[in-house]
This record gives C-alpha cells, sequence and structure tokens, in this order.
C-alpha cells in the first residue's frame, strides 16, 4: 500500500485545479441556498462578458466554425469564452478533471496567427475548443479515471484520437470528471467528488461521462467526447467499439446539435485515423452508409427485460407518431434475442473478476464508492474456454439479432427508434441498468440518444401499466415509479465525499494527520429545499429516444437522427432536401 492516503492525493488534486482557475473567473459569493436548476447562474454572474455569453449561449460547432473562417470571431476570443464558462461549469456541477486553461489559450492565439500568415485554416475543427473525458490521454496531464493512486502520474503522449484533434487544428481546454473505476452508472469518486447534473441536482448526471454530459448541459463546451461501454456515454452521436476478448468502449461524441455530428464525424473520417489506431476500420464517411431514398424506420418498444415506465413509453409513441405523420413509415420489430443481450453483456463487463480496479483502489487504501460497494466484489476470472463459449454465445446472438435489419416483407430498415432507459433520468445513484444500450454496444453498432422535450406534470401522472413484473429488474424498474421508495432528503451524506459548500468542492479544512473534515448536509432544511419525495423529482429533465443503425454505418445514423430531430423541431428539413434530390437525380 502506498505511503499516501488518498484523502492526501484527493486534496492535493483539489488544491492544483482550484489554483488554475483564476480568481478573477470565481464565483463569489454563491448563492445561498443554490438553486436546483443551477444553469441560469451563468448570465447572472458577471464572470463572462456579454460578448463571450453571446459566443458561449448563441451557437454550435458548425456556427462557431464558419464564424472563425470568416474571421468574424477569433480561435482565443471563442476559447477564452468556453474556458470561462467552463470554469463556471466546475464550481457549480464540479465536472472537470483537468485544467488545460493557459496552454489553450496560447494554442488558440497561435492557430489565429497561422490563419492570418497562411490564409488557409487547418479544417472545420479550426480552432474550436474541444473537451475530453478524463480517460483520453494528453501529455502531460493525468487520466487517473478518479482513483487516487493512479494521479500525479501524467501521460507521455497523447492519444491518437487527440493527435487527430490537434492535427485538425482543435483546442483540447479541459477533461472532465468520471465514475470511480469507469463501472458506475453515476460519476462520483474519491478523487473528484461527485458531478451535479445542472438541471436537476437531485437527479443523477449519469456515468461514467457524467462529466461530460454535465458541462455540455452548462455549455461550458459545445464539443465533448467521451467514451461507452455500457451505454450512458451516448449523446448524438457514437463511434463503434471493437472488441477483443472482452469488450472494449468506444468513443462517444457529445454535441449541442445534430448536424456538429457530421462535421465532426466527416473531419476525422477525413483525417485517416486507421492510421494511427490499429482498431479503427477503414473508410471515408461517405462509405458508412445512408438512409434509403424512401427511409423505412422500424421501433423497438420493450427489451423484454424491464418494461419501460410511463413516461418513456409516452415519449417513444410521441415520436413514433410525429415520424409517421411527416410521411414516413414505421414498423413494429419483434426481437426475441434482444433480450438475451443484457446477462451477455454483464458476463463479459466482469470476465476479469474485478482484480485490477479493486488492486488499484487498495494501493491508497481507497474505498469504493456506495454505487459500486454493493456490485463490485472480487471474483475467479475466466478462463479461456469460457471466454470461447462467451464468443459463441455472441456470434450466434448477432446473426440472430440481424433479423430486426428487415421488415415482414425483407424491406431493408434505415434505423431503429427505442427506448433510451426504461425510467426517465432518476435519483442520483438510482439508474437501475443499461439494458437498451448495452446490447448495441454488445452488437456494435452505432446508436445515438436524441432529447425530445422536458418531462411535464402530465407525464407523472400516469399509472404503471398493470402487467405481469418480469422479474428483479423490471421490479426495482418499477420501484422508480413509486413515491414511497424516494430518498427523503436532498442528498444523502455519502453523496458528499469532497464537495465544495454545500454541493460542489470537498475541504472547509483538514484534521490533525491532514484528511480532510468533510462538509455534510443530510437535512433538507439546510440547503434551503423542501424536501421532494414523490414524481416531482422528475421535472426539469429530459426524455429522450434512442436511435440505432447496422454496424459500420454512422453516416447513415447521422441521417436517421437528422431527419428525426427536424421532424421533431418543426425545422426546415436538410435531410429531407437531401433525399429529394437524390431521388430526382436516380
Amino acid at each position: 500500500m502506498s505511503s499516501q492516503t488518498y484523502h492526501a492525493i484527493a486534496h492535493r488534486k483539489f488544491k492544483s485545479l482550484q489554483s488554475l482557475i483564476p480568481k478573477s473567473w470565481l464565483l463569489d459569493p454563491l448563492p445561498d441556498p443554490l438553486p436546483l436548476d443551477v444553469r441560469s447562474l451563468v448570465s447572472k454572474s458577471t464572470v463572462l462578458t456579454p460578448d463571450e455569453l453571446s459566443i458561449t449561449s448563441s451557437y454550435d460547432v458548425t456556427s462557431l466554425s464558419q464564424l472563425i473562417h470568416s474571421r468574424a470571431l477569433t480561435s482565443e476570443a471563442v476559447t477564452t469564452a468556453f474556458c470561462k464558462r467552463a470554469a463556471i461549469a466546475q464550481q457549480l456541477t464540479n465536472c472537470l478533471s483537468e485544467i488545460l486553461f493557459l496552454p489553450a489559450i496560447e494554442q488558440a492565439h497561435a492557430l489565429d496567427a497561422e490563419y492570418k500568415h497562411t490564409g488557409k485554416t487547418r479544417g472545420p475543427l479550426h480552432g474550436i475548443p474541444i473537451s475530453l473525458k478524463d480517460t483520453f490521454n494528453i501529455k502531460g496531464y493525468d487520466s487517473s479515471i478518479g482513483i487516487a493512486s493512479l494521479a500525479g502520474n501524467p501521460a507521455k503522449e497523447n492519444a491518437a484520437l487527440v493527435d487527430i484533434l490537434l492535427e485538425q487544428g482543435a483546442v483540447p481546454f479541459c477533461k472532465t470528471n468520471v465514475s470511480q473505476t469507469l463501472m458506475a452508472l453515476d460519476s462520483h469518486n474519491h478523487l473528484f467528488g461527485r458531478v451535479l447534473n445542472p438541471r436537476n441536482r437531485r437527479v443523477t448526471a449519469g456515468g461514467s461521462s457524467g462529466g461530460e454530459g454535465a458541462l455540455i448541459a452548462m455549455r461550458g463546451s459545445v464539443l465533448g467526447i467521451g467514451t461507452d461501454i455500457g451505454g450512458l456515454g451516448q449523446e448524438i452521436g457514437q463511434l463503434p467499439g471493437i472488441d477483443k476478448l472482452g469488450l472494449q468502449g468506444s468513443a462517444g461524441l457529445m454535441t449541442t446539435s445534430v448536424r456538429d455530428c457530421e462535421l465532426f464525424l466527416k473531419a476525422i473520417a477525413d483525417a485517416n485515423p486507421w492510421e494511427k489506431d490499429p482498431n479503427v476500420a477503414f473508410g471515408s464517411w461517405e462509405g458508412q452508409g445512408e438512409i434509403g431514398k424512401k427511409p423505412l424506420f422500424g421501433v423497438l418498444r420493450a427489451d423484454g427485460i424491464t418494461t419501460p415506465l410511463p413516461p418513456v413509453a409516452k415519449v417513444l409513441n410521441e415520436t413514433v407518431e410525429a415520424v409517421r405523420n411527416a410521411g414516413f413509415e414505421v414498423v413494429e420489430i419483434n426481437a426475441p434475442a434482444f433480450k438475451k443481450y443484457h446477462s451477455l453483456a454483464n458476463s463479459f463487463f466482469g470476465i476479469e473478476g474485478n482484480n485490477f480496479p479493486l488492486d488499484i483502489l487498495e494501493r491508497t487504501g481507497e474505498p469504493l464508492i456506495p454505487w459500486l460497494n454493493a456490485r463490485l466484489r472480487r471474483k475467479k476470472h475466466a478462463d479461456l474456454i469460457q471466454l470461447s463459449e462467451l464468443h459463441v454465445t455472441k456470434s450466434a446472438l448477432e446473426k440472430e439479432m440481424l433479423q430486426i435489419w428487415r421488415d415482414e416483407n425483407g424491406r431493408m430498415i434505415d434505423a431503429l427508434i427505442c427506448p433510451v432507459a426504461p425510467h426517465p433520468v432518476p435519483e442520483i445513484d438510482r439508474w437501475n441498468g443499461v439494458g437498451y444500450t448495452s446490447a448495441f454496444v454488445v452488437l456494435d453498432y452505432p446508436a445515438g440518444t436524441l432529447p425530445v422535450r422536458d418531462i411535464s406534470n402530465g407525464d407523472l401522472k400516469d399509472e404503471l401499466p398493470e402487467s405481469e413484473v418480469l422479474g428483479g429488474w423490471d421490479l426495482r424498474n418499477r420501484d422508480l415509479c413509486k413515491p414511497s421508495t424516494f430518498i427523503p432528503s436532498v442528498f444523502r451524506p455519502s453523496y458528499h465525499s469532497y464537495m465544495f459548500q454545500t454541493f460542489v468542492y470537498p475541504f472547509s479544512s483538514m484534521d490533525a494527520v491532514g484528511n480532510p473534515i468533510l462538509q455534510v448536509y443530510a437535512d433538507p432544511s439546510e440547503t434551503g429545499h423542501p424536501d421532494i419525495n414523490d414524481r416531482k423529482i422528475y421535472l426539469n429533465t429530459k426524455l429522450s429516444v434512442q436511435v440505432v443503425a447496422p454496424r459500420l454505418q454512422e453516416r447513415r445514423l447521422y441521417q436517421a437522427m437528422a431527419l428525426i430531430d427536424e421532424i421533431l423541431r418543426g425545422a426546415n428539413s436538410e435531410i429531407r432536401a437531401r433525399i429529394q434530390s437524390r431521388s430526382t437525380v436516380a
């Protein structure tokens, strides 16, 4: 065991992060109490100038790229604005793990000078600030993934994706917080603390890419890269994973608009990433599929393990009806094999026996976070025969699942629409499972999430379906609709590992041996918020749907998502215009 306690390492890391935020960027004082939705505090602060507030609030990546290319904005101005807003997001949600503000602004300044001198940009990402999940190596910075014993060991080289981004002129400016060991469904660890959901601090920010999601939600970044193996990293678009002995996570793109997916993915594909990473399949962006001239969608309503709660079923039905009303056909999909992926994914996740992450934690005596404490146990690793059997099962199920891409008349289905999860965004540490997303990770199908609308009071009035309980997972999922199971306080004490003031940063003082004295607020009256112990906890959260395409069909996925998004927003349909143009030419 290391001579350093995880407490001492966490305190040192906290002080280091704090020192990298200029004093003029601090929110002083923070409102007391903080509102459950902290996003409005950005515009109320004096940290951002009016121009910086406009830059970070008004544009997506595509618009910012156009403004930088036309010289209406400089990369330095854009990067500075997002660095400042990310600093605000950190103070309100605890979303960052590494801060690169100063070198990012210097890099942006150099890119502006290069553009002025040569008259050329490096590409569509030239001058665009990009945030990355802590898992991605950036030379000179830790990739601690929220574990104390891995802190203080900066990467010696960049990840392949980081090198590609730099070559494209992108500006990495921060890394984001994660769940301990990357194996929890809520982003909480003892090194950095818990990531809070900026829309509603009572509910989870998700995991393991919760820091990235919170930063994007605060618009402290408009282009972020997470990773995904269970499915909770999904936002807008996702690159495919490559399976080795078990399952390998995939890079997951997070943006504030669907059209940014195409800009980013095309830029990466055009950079020949297979020359830097042997796991990347060869192929241009144009070779990654397209939807048909008369797109046909499938809807998969349930996984056979957990019945979607009423708000989830309702928003899925609304989406399907909107697509049908726009003139497109949606057919019902029955996939008996789908429910088999839940146990298969869990088997793959546990092939190592959980010994490696537990060994790393033990170096500094770091305990498991509460969510993992009841779930992560040492066990014997799988042997070669067991691994072989898993892959035989996987191959058989992959073949069986191919049937979902044809309807009963043999027509090719362009994309699937299905739930992201069987429940709305739940309370902290109560995400029930990832069966609706992990199946597509095992299948290596590209998938993405489309926010549809906010949950409403009307959604909360619908009762649970009177149907047979499908099993333990379904029973726990149904509990998320029962007020009697809600936690009767704003936060439980165990949630406050390393939070500032009431919620965000960790240390008010240290004891005689250098361990932090944590500020814990378990009583709702101490936070100024009334107790919320009914379904209203779900208010101010998003209801979303998942869109899925066949393997290695990222462009096809993007087009399907863009079309559905345009239909839901009632926007002018660029994608439909492309389809009609293609049909006319044909």
